[in-house]
């Protein structure tokens, strides 16, 4: 075998082709004892091989117990029914202590981030949570939509048109980011020459420090947001004379927002750079994939363009571009018939809920014309429901009317690869080829 070809990159699999050739050199998780069992090992979503974990977690476990000296004590819920109790429950199931597993505002940022300072209306219970939100939902609102929808139709096209023919190229990079990124700087009214330093502080703030990894270090990951900051600074006080509509605007004039200093807006900056980026473009290259992965699916959707808006919500649910979020214990308290402690992490795996196979039949198949699709979980439930919502799930319709429109078929040349978090599922490479439409 020759050096070249033992490094190449393994060829695009069917699912059936993925189980069999993994299987052999994969550890069985049904073979581990169950208490060694850790959800939040990043490995098993880079690795793509998180779905027999969950499935029995939810058939033996479903209120699963850890305790490790990184993280400390945490639960991980499995099933639908308690993932969408505990989101309900701001009371007892409080964000206001982080929204991932051992998350620490004070440890995780750079010193003076958010020591004293305010953090993400994500991380807050109300009031103060709602009164931060309404200062930004203005963005989103259906009739912002209505008037964002042809540029973002403009800009779909436009990318879609540049793509070159029988030629590999990176999906994620040349699509699935350049859209994502370009709706981000609108909503900033960020330069857009500079528009992708939003994808590198979006992909930073969850990023896991490795050697060869987005950041290596943890030094380097806060010098990283003290840029961030820097650069926005700048923005807050050109806004500040020269209000626009636009989310920085909003928050350096909104009545529960313009007293905080720049510093202080990083955590509400970081998550809407986040919510705008990393769940739309991973649904945007999760979509090219499954129907890949599903083609009798594929050939549905194209027979039937009509069913793009149910194929969306259908898409969202299979992909989960979130994979959980984190609520922690305000009191002793009872889930699943599990006692749970004051203080304890409760993690409600959004992935796992979307998969439970007593509220969606097959639900590891991708069903584009599913008739509960919308009832998943993959923009949470309850308050901190994603406020963006709406707009991920209009850039996907339009980008799937778009391509319908041109192309006869995306087709995957080779298996993804895939973001090293257990927090944010998603890809960070898919190589395609197109072929256009004749005429």
């Amino acid at each position: 075998m020759s050096e070249a070809t033992a490094t190449q990159k393994p060829a695009f699999r069917t699912p059936e082709q993925e189980q069999a050739e993994t299987g052999a050199n994969t550890p069985d998780p049904y073979e581990m004892p169950l208490e060694e069992i850790n959800p939040v090992n990043a490995h098993l979503f880079a690795d793509n091989r998180w779905q027999e974990v969950f499935e029995r977690l939810r058939a033996e476990d479903p209120v699963h117990f850890n305790e490790i000296k990184s993280a400390g004590r945490y639960w991980s819920l499995t099933k639908y029914k308690d993932i969408k109790a505990v989101d309900s429950d701001w009371e007892h199931f409080s964000s206001a202590h982080g929204i991932t597993i051992g998350f620490r505002l004070d440890e995780e940022m750079p010193e003076g981030v958010f020591i004293g300072t305010k953090p993400a209306f994500i991380s807050q219970d109300p009031p103060s949570h709602a009164d931060q939100r309404k200062t930004v939902t203005g963005v989103v609102a259906p009739s912002n939509l209505a008037k964002l929808e042809p540029l973002i139709r403009e800009r779909t096209c436009k990318v879609l048109d540049s793509l070159p023919e029988n030629e590999t190229f990176d999906w994620v990079e040349m699509v699935s980011i350049e859209l994502t990124t370009l709706m981000l700087a609108t909503l900033f009214d960020f330069p857009l020459e500079d528009r992708r330093k939003l994808t590198r502080w979006s992909d930073v703030v969850f990023a896991i420090p490795e050697p060869g990894g987005v950041v290596e270090t943890q030094a380097e990951k806060r010098q990283e947001f003290i840029e961030c900051v820097a650069y926005f600074a700048k923005l807050w006080e050109e806004r500040k004379e020269n209000p626009g509509n636009d989310l920085v605007s909003m928050l350096v004039h909104g009545e529960a927002t313009r007293d905080m200093e720049p510093m202080e807006h990083l955590g509400n900056l970081l998550l809407l750079i986040v919510g705008g980026n990393d769940t739309t473009r991973n649904s945007m290259s999760g979509s090219v994939y499954a129907l890949n992965k599903f083609p009798e699916q594929y050939d549905k959707l194209i027979a039937k363009p009509e069913l793009i808006p149910k194929m969306v919500a259908e898409m969202i649910r299979w992909q989960t571009p979130l994979s959980y979020m984190r609520r922690t214990a305000t009191q002793d308290i009872e889930v699943g018939g599990k006692q749970m402690k004051a203080g304890d992490q409760v993690l409600m795996w959004y992935v796992s809920g979307n998969r439970d196979e007593d509220v969606f039949e097959n639900a590891n198949d991708l069903v584009i014309d599913r008739p509960n699709a919308r009832q998943h979980l993959a923009f949470g439930f309850g308050i901190h429901r994603c406020m963006g919502n709406r707009l991920a799930e209009m850039q996907l319709r339009v980008l799937w009317e778009e391509i319908l429109a041109r192309f006869e078929k995306i087709e995957v040349q080779q298996e993804p690869e895939r973001t090293f978090s257990s927090f944010v599922k998603g890809y960070t490479s898919l190589p395609v080829k197109v072929k256009r439409k004749a005429g």
